[in-house]
């Protein structure tokens, strides 16, 4: 006879699968712990709260920018960095993934340095939260956080410590003014593809195979909403 706890357990392993870990700089906690409340579908940190003097995880964070590092499971979707400034962040108005977007194909680890928006100037000791949001197939958003102190002499990850999985690409999806919906202007760190129309764009997020219209109208326009740090 199979026990409840292997059925409890096989039932919440697909859920488990379609979320997101934030490895670098520490999540605020993790979200992926069964027996929390958390849930990475509550904007705008999974239920987490900021961490503390006291409590949480907050780490020091360079005053350029620095590392991020996320563990994805998806065979693609679009990524969205935010970031706000405070120690208890309610408003996560700056885009680190500016102008746009990431659409991401594999699944796996992807590590980026990301530098700060042009004329942002945080002070050594200024505290700031980073809010990581990926958006599926489904159209459905989720939410990690991770606190941070902006430090003169934080460094960002070694190379050694920020490695891309070669499964793992990433195109920036172009700010567009018409209907348009084409990705380019590949950045990426170590590991990118192209806007094109090669094998292995057919199969990514970026050439929208199998989104019909009304979907994608959806997904760029929660795309929209996100860059520009708005409630959905």
């Amino acid at each position: 006879m199979v026990s409840a706890t292997l059925l409890f357990a096989a039932a919440i392993a697909p859920l488990a699968s379609a979320h997101f870990a934030l490895e670098y700089p520490a999540w605020r906690a993790d979200t992926l712990e069964s027996g929390t409340n958390y849930s990475q579908w509550q904007y705008p940190c999974a239920g987490v709260p900021a961490s503390t003097s006291t409590s949480g995880n907050r780490t020091d964070w360079p005053l350029k920018g620095g590392s991020l590092k996320v563990d994805l499971h998806h065979p693609w979707e679009y990524v969205f960095v935010n970031l706000g400034l405070g120690s208890n962040v309610t408003n996560f108005n700056y885009t680190l993934t500016g102008p746009t977007f990431w659409n991401v194909t594999g699944a796996g680890t992807l590590c980026v340095d990301l530098p700060l928006p042009e004329g942002l100037n945080p002070s050594d000791g200024q505290e700031g939260s980073i809010q990581v949001v990926t958006v599926g197939e489904s159209g459905s958003a989720l939410y990690n956080c991770a606190d941070i102190t902006f430090r003169a002499n934080a460094t960002a990850l070694s190379k050694d410590e920020c490695k891309t999985d070669e499964k793992v690409s990433f195109v920036q999806i172009k700010e567009q003014s018409d209907n348009s919906t084409d990705g380019g202007n590949s950045t990426d760190g170590g590991n990118s593809t192209d806007g094109g129309d090669s094998a292995d764009d057919k199969k990514s997020g970026a050439s929208f195979v199998g989104l019909n219209t009304v979907a994608l109208t959806a997904v760029v326009g929660m795309a929209l909403s996100f860059v520009t740090g708005m409630v959905l």
